[in-house]
């Protein structure tokens, strides 16, 4: 290849001669067999860590493949131990598969099975040990409307203090149920301290507005 200098000055570059040529070639041969050699030494000096590392990388990604797929199967048979459970319409059924399974699928499971035989005492247990705080938050909900004539409405206050913020997906409904309990026990000025917390949320649901609005 020609040099800028070259081509600036318009000199046609030199060419090679025979010679040169066979020593090119003979020069790349040379250094092709001092890297094959090098090569060879390396290999033979640290094959045994190279099979190990080899071995290692395989071990790994069969395990992962191996892994995925106990993975997969595990949750295949869970969606069918559920599907059966909820085809049974037995709230036993559910509530035994809730002890085995795992995560929001217990959660539900164990909320489907009050729902058929309307035992409280799954909610209960739903409330204090449910996987998932929406599940939590929404057996307490449960709880006071099925006790909530049984509790003064700073028992109702307090038991669903956990969701007066709005990361509980049920912040709005607690927030109205609270108020409605004041109410209902006679204490306005509470109870509109409550609803002013809805009336005065720009996010607020329409429909909790509608109501909070009516009650206030």
């Amino acid at each position: 290849m020609s040099s800028m200098l070259s081509r600036n000055q318009k000199v046609a570059p030199k060419k090679k001669t025979r010679q040169e040529y066979a020593e090119d070639a003979l020069y790349r041969e040379v250094w092709e067999d001092v890297n094959n050699e090098k090569t060879l030494k390396f290999i033979k000096k640290y094959y045994r860590h190279l099979i190990a590392g080899a071995l290692v990388i395989l071990i790994i990604a069969t395990g992962f493949q191996i892994g995925a797929r106990h993975i997969a199967a595990q949750k295949m048979h869970t969606a069918e131990m559920y599907e059966e459970a909820l085809a049974s319409v037995d709230a036993n059924n559910l509530a035994h598969f809730a002890d085995d399974a795992s995560g929001a699928t217990a959660d539900l499971a164990l909320f489907q099975a009050y729902l058929l035989d309307g035992d409280i005492s799954k909610l209960e247990r739903l409330a204090t040990d449910g996987n998932t705080r929406d599940f939590r938050d929404l057996a307490r909900l449960h709880i006071v409307n099925a006790r909530g004539d049984d509790m003064a409405a700073t028992d109702v206050e307090k038991y669903l203090s956990g969701l007066d913020t709005k990361s509980s997906p049920f912040y709005y409904t607690a927030t109205l149920t609270v108020a409605q309990k004041y109410l209902t026990d006679g204490n306005r000025d509470a109870a509109n301290k409550w609803l002013d917390k809805i009336l005065n949320d720009a996010d607020a649901p329409a429909s909790i507005v509608g109501t909070a609005t009516t009650l206030r």
